[in-house]
């Protein structure tokens, strides 16, 4: 099959509307997924990171979500290469990426990120810190590999988002997004399995969303009542890709509702296959039933084009693949607002131009080889 004139235009069409998030209006409906590189030593993002963002802004994308950078606080982290989001040397690095993205026509919010208790004991940035959570436990149910979190813990969790948040619009990006996805700590705290607190942060879904929505709440009185606060959230863990923190959307809705009185803004709902159904007797994906119950702006995300064969799947060559034309539809029913892309565009800096000149043929079809550098 190939791809005609209109299909072209349509793509064009949908794709190319702005959006606007709170303050910020993003050009287009295309966002950059945050992909963990581990190309900034010492935390520090350089020039090279600089450049690789920039070039995918230049070639069209309208929001860049930076990779996941740690927080100010010990216990955040486990690598020495993934960039931080504070210190004196890191945020430089930081104020380069936003001005080479802005210059390159883009807006940017960095994704800030703690990863509880998925870190070990003596790993890097701080190897005395130790791993913390809601209750000590794993997302794979183990126990006793850290420590549950104290309050001092939980105020200084919470004063190190807000921190970053503020240094975020200090440094000039556009919002910020939170990373409360993927079995990190804000997901430890949303989940029944790995939050078995008896206080006031565990026991039914609401009080589970209470540190959430605590560090939402101390982002939102540091920055402008413009400036955007992202949520990333998913049902998965990446231990758990069956899990789900709502069976159904009225559970869905008892999570949501917190955090959209705490001052999220917009959410990044991720998912593993985008246009799979969520809940039974709709064909709502996650963003879809999170726009519907919050009414707030939502980013899809999950195999756009990678499940199966990736050029196939661009042409329309069937929707199970999450082709261009089960999204097109979804979007233009509103559904949801923008799609994140992730590893499509690690593979091809220039997706995101295609793809709105309705240039199919043209895209590279995903190698695993794109990790290794940041061209």
């Amino acid at each position: 099959m190939t791809v005609t004139v209109s299909d072209a235009t349509r793509a064009t069409q949908v794709l190319s509307r702005p959006v606007t998030l709170n303050g910020l209006t993003v050009p287009n409906r295309i966002a950059m997924a945050p992909m963990t590189r581990m190309f900034s030593p010492g935390g520090v993002p350089g020039a090279d990171v600089a450049s690789y963002y920039a070039r995918r802004a230049a070639a069209g994308v309208g929001l860049i979500v930076t990779e996941g950078t740690y927080v100010g606080h010990e216990s955040a982290g486990q690598s020495d290469r993934v960039p931080r989001f504070h210190g004196e040397d890191q945020l430089a690095g930081w104020a380069k990426v936003v001005a080479d993205v802005h210059a390159a026509g883009g807006t940017i919010v960095p994704q800030l990120w703690h990863i509880g208790m998925v870190r070990n004991h003596g790993e890097a940035p701080y190897p005395d810190a130790p791993p913390m959570g809601p209750s000590g436990i794993r997302v794979d149910g183990t126990e006793g590999a850290g420590h549950a979190m104290t309050q001092p813990d939980l105020d200084a969790v919470i004063a190190a988002f807000a921190d970053a948040a503020a240094a975020a619009q200090r440094l000039g990006f556009d919002g910020v997004e939170l990373h409360g996805a993927h079995g990190y700590l804000l997901d430890q705290f949303l989940w029944s399995r790995t939050n078995r607190r008896t206080d006031a942060y565990g026991g039914d879904a609401v009080a589970r969303t209470r540190f959430v929505a605590e560090i939402v709440r101390a982002v939102r009185a540091v920055v402008s009542p413009e400036f955007p606060v992202i949520l990333r959230y998913s049902q998965w863990k990446q231990e758990a890709y069956d899990a789900r923190l709502a069976q159904t959307p009225q559970e869905l809705e008892a999570i949501l509702a917190p955090l959209v009185a705490a001052g999220v803004d917009a959410f990044h709902a991720s998912t593993r296959r985008y246009w799979l159904p969520e809940f039974d007797g709709s064909d709502l994906n996650l963003a879809g039933w999170t726009k519907k119950l919050t009414g707030k702006p939502v980013i899809t995300v999950g195999s756009v084009g990678l499940d199966g064969d990736f050029l196939h799947a661009f042409r329309g060559q069937g929707a199970e693949l999450g082709s261009i034309d089960n999204l097109l539809e979804r979007m233009e029913r509103d559904e949801f607002d923008m799609v994140a892309i992730g590893r499509a565009l690690l593979q091809d800096p220039e997706w995101a131009s295609k793809v709105l000149a309705g240039r199919f043929d043209e895209l590279k079809p995903y190698d695993a080889a794109a990790l290794k550098t940041l061209s």
